[in-house]
């Protein structure tokens, strides 16, 4: 008995399973299968937490440079700076071209000429022996420095001056000196040679002061007082100023 029901109910069964499949492929979507691997009762779990960051990638190549733009307008004047340091003196530059010349300057005041001067003569033949010799043919003394009347040069600028003296002797020897502030600085001597007329000279630098006198006189005994002068011979004195003193 009981065999007879199992097999009525296993013929009953398909058709009951055909239906049901029938109904529920209608009513509802077909199921996703399952991944591989995966036990048969999977479910979908919960979503997971984010991954951290991956490190930076690398630097891609450079783009194609862009077009020129257009000039920007000027920026405000920007304050003064603080100045710097002297830079090292250059290397001295080509000599360049004279410049066009000037105009003519007006005239300057004429510097101030000192004067002191004088040349003079003997008239007569000297007799007297250590007294200044009279020179009293004037040829030159304008700015009456020398006095005829003792025979002597009166310094009235200080100053370097030039002094010289040719004599003309005649019948006796001659010893003449040239005399500063009573003392002689040059000594002149010739001895006359018989019915002849001789020639002696000399000269010389001195420094005056103010004050100073200058002279000729015969030393000696009157033999050797053998100055001479005529018509036709010239015993000569002469003196003038080179330098005068700046100080």
């Amino acid at each position: 008995m009981l065999l007879l029901q199992a097999l009525l109910f296993l013929l009953i069964l398909p058709s009951h399973a055909e239906d049901d499949v029938t109904t529920t492929e209608e009513l509802a979507p077909a199921l996703v299968p399952p991944p591989k691997g995966t036990c048969a009762g999977w479910m979908a779990g919960i979503p997971g937490h984010p991954g951290h960051n991956g490190t930076p990638g690398r630097d891609g190549r450079d783009g194609t440079p862009g077009e020129k733009g257009e000039k920007g307008d000027a920026g405000l004047l920007g304050p003064k700076g603080e100045t710097g340091d002297v830079g090292m003196t250059g290397a001295e530059g080509p000599r360049g071209f004279p410049g066009t010349p000037g105009r003519k300057g007006e005239p300057g005041e004429a510097a101030y000429v000192y004067r002191s001067a004088f040349s003079v003569g003997l008239e007569t033949r000297v007799t007297v022996p250590n007294v200044p010799i009279r020179f009293t043919k004037i040829f030159y003394n304008q700015q009456n420095h020398y006095d005829g009347s003792t025979g002597k040069f009166y310094c009235n600028i200080p100053g370097l001056y030039y002094f010289s003296y040719h004599i003309t002797v005649y019948m006796k020897d001659v010893k003449v000196s040239l005399f500063k502030k009573d003392k002689a600085v040059l000594f002149t001597y010739d001895q006359y040679q018989e019915k002849n007329v001789d020639q002696a000279s000399g000269s010389v630098l001195l420094h005056l002061e103010v004050g100073d006198q200058v002279w000729l006189q015969v030393y000696g005994d009157g033999d050797h007082n053998g100055l001479y002068a005529d018509n036709v011979n010239d015993s000569t004195f002469t003196g003038f100023l080179l330098y005068h003193d700046t100080n």
